[in-house]
């Protein structure tokens, strides 16, 4: 029997989204009990489209939820709005071949499933509102709208943008608003040819415009995405497939053909907005994940992809912890952040810089702007090499956090031999 050098401790995780339902099942696999509090009827996305890198993939293997066929194996490429290419985002052939792709294309109830099927029977209790969150060297007590107190040795807050544990931790902060929207779809509409594989994002002077491959339940299809300026104080009224169709016509095909073959039922809009990312996510017994503690435009497309790695890393740095220990929680939180909050910021604050340069930058500069793309390699190096450098290095995070991690399980294994 395998068992890890320290008594089960008691966490509760606050949010059912990717990093909840990850944190979840890390911190069980970590050997502690564990409830994920989920305030609806069900854990349900909050967006239809998705894409995951290859660190979440490996993240969500080693969790023991199914990434077979997953999603779309694809390459990634920048181009212009007739199609030139500008940037290729290129990873070597073992990582393309271990991960499924450069990257997966999916749909994001596919991941729900998938991440609620990997779930222990009596983790996850939805209906269950928490409204208050209380601390001190002792314990966590968290406050349910039914009026119940859960105690808990250590809660992680899951959720989300206006997480209430990062407010009761950090007090309030605004929102910054990027005063974009973006429109989003899926068709699995067979008559439209594209290029197999491939995830391209193009941009007009004002506009993005984007597709991917991608695979849900065994069937192939696309998602597309267009993201243009909006004044976020005003009330959009317009409607939403109109609205994407008309943007589309700017771009090269397949672009206007996949928005043309997509439901209008399966178009959503997002108002994009962050907040800055924290300098410190952890205070007493409680820590944040996720959009709770680093809400990411999805410019950054990597929203869902570091929720999911935040909980899988929380779930091993709480492995072999003492959890009525007050100084070895506090010891394990900070260096489960410490690491995670340069790569977290840097994702963040480069979607946001990448918003405002493409979409709010002065009418004049923008054909300065667009030759420097088209005729330097600065995006390239910007874009397309950095991309690369930084999923390698999450990996090799990952590799470091599971080795460590084995240890422990067979330090647990020696010590039931031993007695």
């Amino acid at each position: 029997m395998k068992k890890l050098p320290a008594k089960r401790g008691r966490v509760a995780v606050i949010g059912a989204g990717p990093g909840g339902m990850a944190a979840a099942l890390s911190v069980h696999q970590a050997g502690h009990d564990v409830v994920l509090f989920e305030r609806y009827p069900q854990a349900r996305p909050a967006g239809n489209i998705l894409n995951l890198w290859p660190p979440p993939i490996k993240a969500l293997g080693l969790l023991g939820v199914n990434t077979e066929d997953l999603g779309a194996p694809c390459t990634s490429e920048f181009r212009n709005a007739r199609g030139r290419r500008r940037v290729r985002a290129a990873l070597p052939e073992q990582v393309v071949r271990d991960y499924g792709g450069g990257f997966v294309g999916l749909l994001r109830p596919e991941l729900y499933e998938r991440l609620l099927d990997a779930l222990p029977q009596g983790v996850l209790r939805v209906n269950h509102t928490v409204e208050r969150v209380e601390q001190d060297e002792s314990g966590v007590r968290l406050h349910l709208a039914d009026g119940r107190v859960h105690e808990a040795d250590v809660v992680i807050g899951a959720d989300g943008i206006d997480s209430l544990v990062r407010r009761t931790l950090w007090g309030d902060s605004p929102k910054r608003e990027h005063n974009l929207h973006i429109f989003g779809g899926y068709t699995f509409d067979e008559d439209v040819e594209t290029e197999p594989g491939m995830c391209v994002l193009s941009r007009t002077r004002t506009v993005q415009g984007s597709w991917t491959a991608i695979r849900d339940k065994g069937r192939d299809g696309h998602q597309w995405w267009i993201l243009e300026a909006f004044d976020a104080s005003r009330e959009f009224s317009g409607d939403l497939h109109s609205t994407a169709t008309g943007l589309g016509q700017a771009f090269a095909r397949p672009l206007p053909q996949l928005i043309a073959a997509t439901d209008p039922a399966h178009v959503q809009r997002w108002v994009i907005r962050d907040r800055k990312p924290l300098k410190q996510w952890s205070k007493g017994r409680a820590t944040l994940v996720g959009d709770a503690a680093h809400p990411t435009s999805p410019y950054a497309g990597y929203g869902a992809g570091m929720a999911t790695e935040d909980g899988y890393f929380i779930g091993r740095r709480l492995a072999g912890v003492d959890l009525s220990d007050y100084a070895a929680v506090r010891q394990a939180l900070d260096a489960f952040e410490s690491p995670r909050k340069p790569h977290t910021a840097r994702q963040s604050q480069h979607a946001y810089v990448l918003g405002q340069l493409f979409h709010h930058a002065p009418r004049a500069l923008q054909p300065v702007r667009d030759a420097i793309l088209d005729r330097t390699p600065l995006m390239q190096k910007v874009v397309g090499d950095s991309t690369p450098s930084s999923i390698l290095t999450q990996l090799g995070e990952i590799d470091r956090a599971e080795a460590r991690f084995t240890a422990l399980l067979g330090l647990g294994e020696a010590h039931d031999t031993a007695s």
